[in-house]
């Protein structure tokens, strides 16, 4: 998710931390394994929390109606923080504080994150699948952070990729004015100069999205062949919808974090056409057998909400947690299951792999590329 500069104190607090983790003590019962969550439930987020949440609980919902892993139930609880800072704060200080919080599981916002991290790395707790592919959340040398979609530059590097494969030279760029937004446009940087594509032009626009139709109207005159919009929340609407009035015709791609139903619904007859790299499989592509087991627990679990890449997310990061849980013995410790975690190597769950590497990569590098149809469905 998009999200302000750290702070110098956040960036020491964790350099700090990483330095001398200690490692969690967890007092576990021998039935449960109890895992914290800090998601927006509700707030300006709230659909995307919401789908990520649900993917996750229809996941452990299904397992623990199988018995569990190794005779335990999985225990899900999840704290609301609105997609604020200090409520996220206020939650995780919660969490970790009550010693049964075996680990940290799907944690929402890269603001959120960045603002929790260095207690999160201070305590040891096992942090699994953060929601955020912000670099940020990727400290190199800590074994406690399990990241798994893949990270913002590289979905920018992918779709730079294409659009050079495709023969498109003339390249815009509007990113966000904040951390987020400058991964995104250093990752697409570096990807235009891999593939020698030079005079692209790039613009920023502020989180109120009050310059976005300036912005729009600067790239417009630049005359460029596509548009990279490294955007998310309002700024996305703002200038896609001013874009369109600039040029309707112009090809426009954006990342995974764009495609959320209230984001499509927001740009109504601006959204079709948009094409959007995502991080798992298309949800409604049933052929994929991971994709096929989320539909089957998804109706289970009797959701009303659409099933979304969202969802699909929240239930692949599930199913990868129940397997390193399952690897960590009958009698798992947060030190047992950190070291399964990390001999975890090309765990195929049928169409997406994750393969655990070393701290401060994702263990996913699965991208692919979608597109807005007519009914603001995503197809591929």
């Amino acid at each position: 998710m998009a999200n302000p500069q750290p702070t110098h104190f956040q960036r020491r607090a964790v350099l700090a931390a990483l330095a001398c983790a200690p490692l969690a003590t967890c007092a576990q019962d021998k039935t449960t394994i109890r895992l914290g969550q800090s998601i927006a439930l509700s707030g300006p987020l709230g659909d995307l929390g919401q789908a990520m949440h649900q993917g996750a609980t229809a996941c452990f919902a299904n397992v623990n109606a199988k018995g569990g892993v190794n005779g335990r139930t999985i225990k899900l609880d999840a704290r609301d923080d609105g997609y604020d800072v200090k409520r996220a704060v206020a939650n995780v200080d919660e969490l970790i504080a009550d010693k049964s919080t075996f680990a940290l599981f799907n944690c929402m916002g890269t603001p959120m994150i960045g603002a929790m991290l260095p207690k999160v790395i201070e305590s040891g707790i096992p942090f699994f699948a953060p929601f955020t592919g912000a670099l940020l959340a990727r400290p190199k040398g800590v074994r406690t952070i399990f990241n798994i979609r893949a990270s913002y530059p590289d979905e920018a590097e992918e779709l730079i990729q294409h659009l050079a494969t495709i023969g498109i030279r003339r390249i815009g760029i509007a990113y966000q004015n904040n951390a987020f937004g400058k991964e995104v446009y250093e990752g697409a940087r570096l990807a235009m100069e891999k593939h020698k594509i030079t005079g692209g032009t790039a613009v920023t626009v502020e989180n109120s999205g009050a310059d976005a139709a300036a912005a729009a109207a600067k790239l417009a005159a630049a005359e460029p062949e596509a548009v990279l919009v490294g955007l998310a929340g309002k700024p996305t609407i703002d200038f896609i919808k001013a874009m369109r009035q600039q040029r309707r015709g112009l090809p426009l791609y954006a990342l995974s974090v764009m495609g959320s139903a209230a984001t499509l619904r927001a740009l109504g007859d601006d959204a079709p056409g948009i094409a959007i790299s995502q991080v798992v499989p298309l949800p409604s592509h049933s052929v994929v057998p991971v994709v096929r087991e989320f539909q089957q627990a998804w109706k289970a679990a009797g959701v009303t909400l659409e099933p979304s890449h969202l969802a699909l997310e929240g239930y692949i990061n599930a199913r990868v947690f129940v397997e390193a849980l399952r690897r960590a013995g009958r009698n798992p410790t947060q030190a047992s299951f950190i070291d399964a975690t990390w001999n975890m190597k090309h765990l195929d769950l049928g169409g997406f792999e994750a393969h655990f590497t070393e701290p401060g990569r994702s263990a996913s590098r699965f991208i692919e590329l979608t597109m807005v149809g007519r009914d603001a469905r995503f197809i591929r």
